[in-house]
């Protein structure tokens, strides 16, 4: 059976390289801040199409109800995602 030695490689070194710490990009923030933005537009959007009086039927109801559903919760989550990228960027530029 082969051993494996480490002869002539500094682990510790090698690890440290490996899992130094990355800066983010600099326009991270921006980036992240449209994308929410176009996720809860859209979101906004999809609601806006839908039809009230479509649901009369209730052959309509399950494949109906889950797009503006969706919609809701995705707009939603999109929504609170942007308020705290907001918040902690006044808290950072407060900091400063």
């Amino acid at each position: 059976m082969a051993e494996l030695t480490f002869e002539g490689f500094d682990l510790e070194a090698l690890l440290s390289r490996a899992l130094a710490p990355v800066d983010p990009p600099e326009n991270l923030a921006l980036h992240l801040e449209q994308t929410l933005t176009s996720i809860a537009d859209l979101a906004e959007q999809e609601l806006e199409s839908w039809e009230l009086s479509a649901m009369r039927d209730p052959k309509n109801w399950i494949p109906g109800v889950t797009r503006p559903v969706a919609a809701v919760a995705i707009g939603g989550v999109a929504g609170a995602a942007l308020v705290v990228l907001r918040a902690r960027g006044r808290l950072r530029a407060h900091r400063r």
